[in-house]
Parts: structure tokens; C-alpha cells; sequence
């Protein structure tokens, strides 16, 4: 396995995970974004990606929709997706991520067949540039996030991998172990995300370590799932910023080392 962060595509961010003794970065191209800079800059991410001796591990686009309220792919999304898979696969990275948005006018069993129709799509352009796709199970603009959706649209995609993070199985009340011992034969990434609950609601999402996920135990299951993938570090607390957000990565950094024993 190896250990990354998400950050921006820019020089900065490879000169940090270099400094922290990082394998890779992360990039997320998200709502509102066409990507349009990213595709004109790989070559200067190439030139990064050497000098600093960092990887590219995953590319990913959150939140924006894929399918409109008649059913149909949403075909600009489609080109943008299609334009991060180039972009990732001249980077020579491996995973590319998405999820799809539900359609409430629609049936589950329509909206299901139009996520296979995207992923579809999608898998067949990344085979092609080498480039295997998965969904996310973040709920943001995204339906494909439990065993329900998992077992239909999965089970119908036998290539489409799952980006997995345990934190929103635990702050939506699904069992992220039980989810991994069941599904990680199909994970390609994951994220380290910490998070907190107390009383029944969410707190903060304090850094990996730092928070009640059983890292010890999930490290275990993807051990005994035979996962060998990335491992991205994602900060996203409005606590841990600044100064103490720095420090909050050190120790994400210096903990999951540990666990991989690499420190």
C-alpha cells in the first residue's frame, strides 16, 4: 500500500509531499471545474512528478451531475470525465473516480440503469488509456454509497472499483468493517478521513488517528482483502486549519506509517 494526501495540482503541493516523505498526490476536479486547466498543465505536472520523485494515485470529480431528470447522461459531463481520464492516463495514473447523482422524478431501477449506462461509458474509455474507474461512497451528488446500490450496480459492472472512506459509513450509520470485509475485494482507493461522533451527531472530522475509526482493524481487512492500493490523506476539518492543521498532518503521516510499518 502506499501513502498519499489530496492536494492541489500544483508545484506546492509535490514539493509538501515530498518534504513529508509521501508516495503520491491526489487530485479532485470537481463541480463547476471543466477541467479545461488541468488538461492544458499535464506536462508541467510531469515535470513535478520527477523533480520531486511523487506520483500521481488518483484523479476524481465530486458532486456534478451526470444524469438529468429525463434519465439521460448528461453528455458535457461525459467529455470533462473523459478529459480527466486522458489527463490521468498521460500522468500515469491508475484510478479515476466519480460517483452519479439520483434522479427523484425517476425510479431506483431507472436510476440505477442510467449509472450503469455512465460507468459503463467510462470503463470503456479508461480501458483503453489504462485507467481503471470506480464510484465514491461520499453522499455528495452521489447515490452509489451502500451494499444496496453496490450489489445491483456492481454486481452488473464486474470492472468497477469502489473508492471506499470509512467516515461516511460511520456518520450515516452503516458499519464500515462489516462494509469492507464484504466489499474490499473491490476497492482500488481509499481515504484516511477522520471522524468524531458524540450523541448520535457528527463533531468534526479531526485527523486519521485522531478520531474513533479502528484504523488498526480496517488496515487488517484490507491486509485480508488482499488490498495493495493507495491510501490518501484527506484534512477536512474547519478545527484542524492553520498552524494546528499541519500539525494535524504530521501525525496522520507519522501514525499510518506505523501501521504500515514503514516508520
Amino acid at each position: 500500500m502506499q501513502l498519499g494526501i489530496i492536494a492541489l495540482p500544483v508545484e506546492e503541493s509535490f514539493q509538501m509531499a515530498a518534504r513529508r516523505g509521501l508516495d503520491f498526490l491526489e487530485f479532485c476536479i470537481n463541480e463547476s471545474n471543466d477541467g479545461r486547466a488541468f488538461y492544458e498543465d499535464q506536462q508541467n505536472l510531469k515535470q513535478y512528478m520527477n523533480r520531486y520523485r511523487v506520483s500521481v494515485g488518483s484523479v476524481g470529480r465530486w458532486k456534478s451531475k451526470r444524469i438529468d431528470m429525463q434519465g439521460r447522461l448528461i453528455e458535457e459531463e461525459l467529455e470533462i470525465c473523459y478529459r480527466l481520464i486522458d489527463v490521468a492516463s498521460e500522468l500515469g495514473c491508475a484510478n479515476f473516480v466519480s460517483g452519479c447523482n439520483y434522479v427523484d422524478e425517476l425510479s431506483y431501477y431507472d436510476n440505477c440503469t442510467a449509472a450503469i449506462s455512465f460507468f459503463s461509458k467510462l470503463i470503456d474509455y479508461g480501458k483503453d488509456k489504462g485507467v481503471t474507474i470506480s464510484s465514491y461512497n461520499c453522499r455528495k451528488g452521489n447515490f452509489i454509497h451502500n451494499p444496496a446500490a453496490w450489489t445491483v450496480i456492481h454486481g452488473h459492472l464486474a470492472e468497477l472499483g469502489i473508492k471506499y472512506d470509512p467516515s461516511h459509513s460511520r456518520y450515516f450509520g452503516g458499519d464500515y468493517l462489516q462494509e469492507s470485509k464484504d466489499w474490499g475485494h473491490r476497492f482500488k482507493h481509499v481515504h484516511l478521513k477522520g471522524s468524531m461522533i458524540a450523541g448520535g451527531e457528527r463533531v468534526d472530522d479531526p485527523p486519521a488517528g485522531l478520531d474513533q475509526t479502528d484504523w488498526p482493524a480496517f488496515f487488517s481487512l484490507l491486509r485480508a482483502k488482499g488490498y495493495s492500493g493507495g491510501l490518501s490523506i484527506e484534512p477536512h476539518s474547519q478545527v484542524w486549519s492553520g498552524e494546528l492543521g499541519q500539525q494535524g498532518i504530521d501525525y496522520t503521516v507519522r501514525y499510518m506509517n506505523e501501521l504500515l510499518f514503514r516508520a
